[in-house]
């Protein structure tokens, strides 16, 4: 990094609130760009005028996933839902609706890693899985 966007971004860092939305106002104003529409697209805009100024599309990692059974054969039906009724709190009655009528969600908002054990136990015991 050149010494002049050093010394820039150590300035940065000092800005209180304030002083960074009055940053944010004036960029606005001087460049003729809208920094809200580029926060919530999720696209980074370039500053008119700068050397090397390009669009970038910021990839936002997916946090939560859904656990979908797909399919339940009938002979592995109980080995499955042992393993519903090990990975969420639903009694056998409510584990039982959730083998039928497939495809089903089992969570809607499981971490990355849950998603992946949940899907691991249940193909083991026989089910069709899919994370979404």
């Amino acid at each position: 990094m050149s010494q002049n966007t050093t010394e820039i971004i150590e300035k940065l860092k000092s800005l209180t609130l304030l002083e960074a939305a009055e940053l944010v106002s004036e960029i606005e104003e001087i460049f003729g760009v809208d920094t809200s529409a580029a926060v919530s697209s999720g696209v980074m805009m370039a500053v008119p005028g700068t050397p090397g100024g390009s669009s970038e599309e910021v990839v936002e990692e997916k946090t939560t996933f859904a656990i979908i059974i797909e399919a339940v054969p009938d002979e592995k039906r109980v080995a499955v839902l042992k393993v519903i009724r090990s990975l969420t709190s639903l009694g056998l009655r409510e584990a039982k609706e959730l083998t039928t009528g497939l495809p089903k969600t089992l969570n809607e908002s499981a971490s990355k890693e849950d998603a992946a054990e949940a899907k691991q136990k249940l193909e083991e015991a026989g089910a069709t899985v899919k994370i979404d």
